[in-house]
């Protein structure tokens, strides 16, 4: 037998007709094994057939969808580049806001010979302590009022890039530009806060980037405050108490160079934290913020607002004409609507154990459709669980029956009644079945033109601001029907107020 003659690795060598170690195979065994190897090949032919079969089939599956339609189509540059995508991931890159971080460094008050109260003898803080990794809208309550605190304490508020916490994040992992994602804040909102002029009689000194404080303010020249040796003695107190404790603290402070920093136990360690914004302590801020520069000189991004504009189309009314003149502004005719389904129902439940109020500026006691608990009913009973489901997810005739009634409102608070409302906007996060019979409800009810946050076109940039795309339609919409425990419609409220926009266009579920 040919294995009880030659050695096994001899075998497999016979091509070479050569052993392993270098000696001539027996021309016998090189004969062998050729008719041995053909006596197998005609035995096991269909196996051998059938497993390379197999073999190629599994080795085209291990290969990801991108590498197996290029192996196809080859590597022709002129191609656009293929990605593995679920549902969620959108289909361009990440955005690099390469234009934009260029903007930022060459920012004219990033110069240290520059005059006080600005260049290196200019007196800066940094909100180290500002929350990060969390909500858009969450981030963004606590940057407005700390950019508003440096201007009382006559200091340059130093902007950082929100930080995505990276379950939200439009990406996956694998296409991150970083870990944690980070989006420039100037590609979220314009105005004083990023960098850009107060009014021309207002000599404070403008906002500057992380960037040029690591320059301007060294590590050495800083003085640490920690949020653990001031929070603790401003617990529960109103909110201009705290504001104006911190205001007081930063401006008597001689040093040039301030960094807020985190410290002890404090779940919360934000200078104005989630026990502040979650209670009516915070409405005894409305007037000094909805009054002051970082409020009213607030903006919408160039990058957001090319977005909003591109999809304008979308909102061309598509029903009947009016019977009387009505505006050709799309928005002048627009009710948008805040429903967030999915990880809401959750939080509704979460807030609803804890007897939550109404979020920041949305418990401005001027709005219409406050929430007022009827006392009679038990805590934590089936029938509290649905009055506040009611008012925090409300299901598709409670949607319908609010979109009728906010319309019926508007038109009669308006002098002679001759305002119309027939475009709709939805702000969601839901898609399928429920949202597209919810439309086809709407419809019946007179709504012709129904456009959601789905239908939007968006490139790189808009994927990655575009809560903020969604916010700045719902800015300018006529009404706005928003969840009042949002913290996305507190501040899309905080716009349209500032913006002078009346009480009864502003409503909750």
């Amino acid at each position: 037998k040919l294995k009880s003659v030659c050695q096994v690795d001899d075998f497999l060598k016979q091509s070479a007709g050569k052993t392993s170690d270098g000696r001539r195979v027996p021309h016998s065994c090189q004969v062998a094994a050729m008719h041995s190897a053909k006596a197998t090949f005609a035995r096991h032919k269909f196996k051998f057939i059938i497993g390379f079969v197999v073999g190629f089939v599994f080795l085209l599956l291990l290969s990801t969808p991108t590498t197996t339609y290029r192996r196809f189509i080859g590597t022709a540059p002129e191609l656009p580049q293929i990605y593995d995508e679920t549902v969620s991931q959108p289909k361009v890159k990440p955005p690099t806001y390469e234009s934009l971080r260029k903007w930022e460094d060459n920012l004219p008050q990033h110069d240290l010979d520059l005059p006080f109260p600005e260049g290196k003898t200019g007196r800066y803080v940094k909100f180290s302590n500002q929350i990060a990794m969390l909500g858009w809208n969450n981030v963004l309550n606590e940057v407005l009022m700390n950019a508003h605190l440096a201007y009382a304490s006559k200091r340059a508020y130093v902007f950082q890039d929100y930080i995505w916490k990276p379950e939200y994040y439009p990406w996956p992992e694998s296409q991150r530009l970083q870990n944690p994602p980070h989006t420039p804040l100037g590609a979220l909102i314009g105005g004083t806060v990023v960098g850009q002029p107060f009014d021309d009689s207002d000599n404070a000194p403008r906002s500057v980037s992380s960037n040029y404080f690591e320059k301007v303010c060294p590590s050495h020249e800083r003085r640490i405050i920690y949020t653990g040796d001031i929070k603790p003695s401003l617990a529960w107190k109103q909110g201009t108490e705290i504001f104006d404790h911190w205001a007081k603290l930063l401006l008597d402070a001689p040093e040039l160079c301030i960094e807020v920093q985190a410290s002890g136990e404090d779940n919360f360690p934000q200078t104005f934290d989630l026990w502040l914004w979650g209670s009516d302590r915070v409405l005894s801020l409305w007037d000094s913020f909805s009054t002051s520069p970082t409020s009213r000189l607030l903006t919408t991004s160039p990058i957001v607002g090319a977005a909003v504009k591109r999809n304008e189309y979308l909102f061309v009314p598509r029903g009947p004409r009016p019977a009387y003149p009505v505006s050709a502004d799309p928005y002048a005719r627009m009710l948008s609507m805040h429903i967030r389904r999915g990880d809401f129902k959750g939080a509704c439940t979460h807030l609803a154990y804890w007897n939550s109020t109404f979020y920041s500026w949305n418990q401005l006691p001027k709005l219409p459709d406050r929430f007022i608990m009827d006392p009679n009913i038990p805590w934590n009973s089936t029938e509290y669980f649905a009055a506040h489901a009611e008012r925090c997810l409300p299901d598709s005739d409670t949607i319908i029956k609010k979109a009728r009634n906010s319309r019926d409102d508007y038109v009669k608070a308006s002098p002679g009644r001759r305002r119309t409302l027939d475009i709709m906007y939805l702000l969601t996060n839901e898609k399928g079945e429920w949202m597209e019979k919810l439309k086809a409800a709407l419809h019946k009810d007179g709504w012709n033109t129904i456009v959601t946050s789905n239908d939007l076109e968006l490139d790189s940039e808009g994927v990655d601001t575009n809560m903020a795309i969604d916010m700045e339609i719902a800015r300018k919409a006529a009404v706005f029907v928003g969840n009042g425990w949002s913290s996305f419609t507190s501040n899309i409220n905080h716009r349209r107020l500032v913006d002078g926009k009346e009480f009864i266009s502003i409503r909750f579920w």
